[in-house]
């Protein structure tokens, strides 16, 4: 299927229109059409002008005026992708710069493609953009961009934005943008060969140089059909590993089969079973573009969120002991005593946000406290070994670290050593997850922002608390409101991006988690903006 984008008409647009583009640190847009009710955001001129913009910043960055910069490029499999590539590409050389394209590529590649120092393979970049929307639909893309300082924040994004709308307003004279253009150029190069052969290397390593540390695990990969097919052949096999029973590793950006997700059940069901049916050792799987990752042992038990932060947790405290973990703010009461009781470590649980987590880790290293995991329950998780990259592949690559050094000092085989590694970690029989929806034109808001009226329904719930004894709030807490009681625990926070408060309970019966769901039920009853019609449905389920 050819990706339908229109470049005919130049729409006119602002610099609203374009600011609605940033999803935190990342640019989301639509750029297929085909989905009713889903406008086209992200055409090629507008894809061009955020590319220019990005040229700019970096030229601005590098205070490099009197050098030619060079930028890398890649994508995932999504059927936009070619279109957006050119576009990106004229874009970039607008501005004057230099582009290397990749072709399919994973997000974590492109980060290190500005640290590559191989000129062979043009190296490094001085700048790379992923084009990826991660898990959305087919009729989705994006951006993520990066210099060796890692990725960009949100100001950047920001900052980025407003420059592509001030360019976007003079890209009508066709002539100055092909003057602009004429002495940059457009290269290719096979860029992943360099990242893969680095993740085998640091797997043979970790087994004392062996050639093949993993021959005869039989491990297992779902691609999703995003851009990660290429660690069953490029990773797995040249390290001994057998791969039969692997799937969904050809990329196709419909995503005919599951979305590429480690979060959504029907992607979990996926790997489990192939896992099960080809009775392998492991199971791993990706999201689209292969910066998060979750894995299945052999006996089709589930590693990803909490039991795949414990897993990396006990693998990192093992070469770090007593360092601080960093997560998420959503992660569950057992995964702190499995950390600090049994591990000995320290678990610092942070805000939702994978940038937000990394950010919090690098901060806590620069005052003296030592943390080289930062991860989040979606499975973005980042390594101070790894330059604060999250890297899905990396993940994967420690516990296939552990695998081979396990058997290399002969202490047992099988995905059997990663499994006793969690042993311990207390878990709940429920967790739930439901959004409570604000709705942004409700005569309560009076005209004002939807953050202004969720702020005050986690005020009221706060001092709702403070009065009932079976309660308690956390006393470290860094977004929303947490508190304890019943035998499990609530998160009620506000969306990062949007006109909701997800509310996390985790309790060890339908009875507990029921009951906890009563308590946000009372305190919110009067905020007629907020959609509780989830929370009635629990409430009413007992």
């Amino acid at each position: 299927m050819e990706a339908a984008l229109s470049s005919a008409t130049v729409p006119s647009l602002d610099r609203t229109d374009f600011l609605k583009l940033q999803n935190g640190s990342d640019i989301r847009g639509v750029a297929v059409s085909g989905v009713e009710g889903e406008p086209i955001s992200l055409p090629e001129p507008v894809t061009e002008a955020i590319a220019a913009a990005f040229g700019q910043w970096l030229i601005h960055k590098k205070k490099a005026e009197s050098r030619k910069l060079r930028v890398s490029v890649g994508h995932d499999s999504r059927i936009s992708a070619q279109t957006l590539l050119e576009a990106v590409s004229r874009g970039l050389g607008v501005s004057g710069l230099d582009v290397v394209q990749f072709g399919l590529a994973s997000t974590p590649a492109m980060f290190n493609s500005t640290l590559t120092e191989d000129e062979s393979f043009l190296c490094p970049a001085d700048g790379a953009i992923m084009i990826t929307a991660s898990h959305l639909p087919y009729n989705r893309n994006g951006f993520k961009f990066f210099t060796s300082d890692g990725g960009l924040g949100k100001v950047d994004i920001k900052d980025i934005l407003e420059r592509a709308a001030d360019i976007y307003k003079n890209f009508s004279d066709e002539r100055l943008r092909k003057s602009q253009g004429e002495n940059s150029s457009i290269k290719k190069v096979d860029y992943m060969a360099v990242y893969t052969d680095g993740l085998v290397k640091a797997v043979r390593r970790a087994a004392g140089d062996l050639e093949k540390p993993l021959e005869g695990f039989h491990i297992v990969v779902d691609a999703g059909n995003g851009a990660g097919g290429f660690f069953a052949a490029k990773v797995l096999e040249p390290l001994g590993a057998i791969t039969s029973g692997s799937q969904f590793l050809e990329p196709d950006g419909m995503f005919p089969n599951h979305i590429p997700n480690p979060e959504d059940k029907s992607a979990m069901e996926a790997i489990t079973k192939a896992v099960l049916d080809n009775k392998a050792d492991l199971g791993i799987i990706f999201d689209t573009d292969v910066d998060r990752s979750a894995a299945v042992d052999s006996t089709g038990r589930e590693f990803n969120r909490n039991r795949l932060i414990a897993l990396l947790s006990a693998i990192v405290l093992e070469e770090h002991p007593g360092t601080t973990i960093v997560t998420d703010s959503v992660t569950s009461d057992g995964l702190t005593l499995f950390i600090e009781k049994k591990l000995g470590g320290k678990h610092l649980r942070f805000k939702r946000g994978y940038k937000n987590v990394i950010d919090e880790a690098i901060r806590l290293n620069s005052t003296g406290e030592e943390t080289h995991l930062a991860i989040e329950t979606s499975g973005h998780g980042a390594l101070k070994e790894n330059h604060w990259l999250d890297d899905g592949a990396y993940l994967m690559v420690k516990i296939l670290n552990k695998l081979a050094s396990a058997r290399a000092a002969g202490k047992g085989t099988g995905s059997k050593v990663l499994t006793d590694l969690v042993d311990g970690l207390e878990e709940p029989k429920v967790a739930l997850e439901l959004r409570l929806k604000i709705d942004k034109n409700h005569p309560d808001l009076g005209g004002k922002d939807f953050r202004e009226y969720g702020e005050k329904v986690l005020q009221h719930v706060s001092n709702s608390i403070e009065t009932n004894p079976d309660l308690k709030t956390a006393p470290v807490n860094f977004e929303g409101i947490r508190v304890s009681g019943f035998g499990g625990w609530f998160l009620l926070r506000l969306s990062l991006h949007d006109p909701v408060l997800p509310l996390n309970i985790e309790a060890q019966s339908e009875d507990d988690a029921v009951k906890l769901g009563l308590v946000v039920a009372s305190a919110v009853k009067h905020f007629n903006a907020l959609d509780t019609s989830a929370l009635s449905k629990l409430t009413h389920s007992s």
